[in-house]
């Protein structure tokens, strides 16, 4: 049973949530602060961790700090905060999605199921096949309409980013990190340029993306 620990300080909401991700089959454990949380993700073997970053405590930045020092468990941050600089600053910090209140829970239930994936990834490398288009992230090889996709080196280390990730939004910094290397962090206007030239090679309408998606000011998810 994938095993997930809730944070939240309001006890009636987090009472909900409990029970609504019970019965789709969750373990859940909950926390109500910050050290609660803490000391928890150290008692549980976690699947994912769903966090609030309003706590009394501490914030919730803080939080996935202190997860981040010794563990890669997947974090969706959960939060009445509609500010893209907190956005920002809680996927650099090291959230893996974030969503915001008022949510349904459809909604969270797919962006909990998708981290989960990413946390645990299935046996063998993916092969993703979309209705446009094939991703053999194990060949490196992609294909629409039966023909081959010609990625430069840097477009498929992106796409394959995506990818990895699919269904989790993938924050800026966190891409370039991951195909330009540590030093760079700020350089978004690198994404935007193959972000684009993906798009072109393999969206059927580059302009109205349906696979590479863009979150203002946060990053990217690739939605199969």
């Amino acid at each position: 049973m994938t095993s997930l620990l809730v944070v939240d300080d309001e006890a009636p909401f987090l009472r909900a949530l409990q029970i609504n991700l019970a019965a789709h089959g969750f373990d859940v454990v909950t926390a109500g602060t910050g050290t609660e949380a803490l000391q928890a993700a150290t008692r549980h073997q976690l699947d994912a961790v769903v966090l609030d970053l309003g706590l009394p405590d501490m914030d919730g930045i803080d939080v996935i700090r202190g997860l981040r020092g010794w563990t890669d468990v997947p974090i969706i941050v959960l939060s009445a905060r509609h500010g893209s600089a907190d956005k920002v600053e809680a996927l650099d910090c090291g959230a893996d999605d974030y969503v915001t209140k008022p949510f349904g829970l459809p909604e969270l239930l797919a962006r909990v199921r998708a981290a989960v994936r990413r946390g645990h990834p299935g046996a063998g490398t993916p092969v993703v096949e979309t209705a446009d288009f094939t991703i053999d992230v194990a060949a490196k090889k992609v294909q629409r309409g039966g023909k081959p996709v010609r990625l430069t080196p840097t477009e498929w280390k992106l796409l394959e980013s995506l990818v990895l990730n699919a269904g989790t939004l993938v924050g800026q910094t966190r891409l370039l990190h991951e195909v330009w290397g540590p030093a760079y962090g700020t350089e978004t206007q690198y994404l935007r340029v193959y972000i684009g030239q993906l798009r072109r090679k393999l969206e059927p309408d580059p302009a109205n993306p349906q696979y590479i998606l863009t979150e203002p000011g946060m990053g990217y998810r690739f939605e199969p």
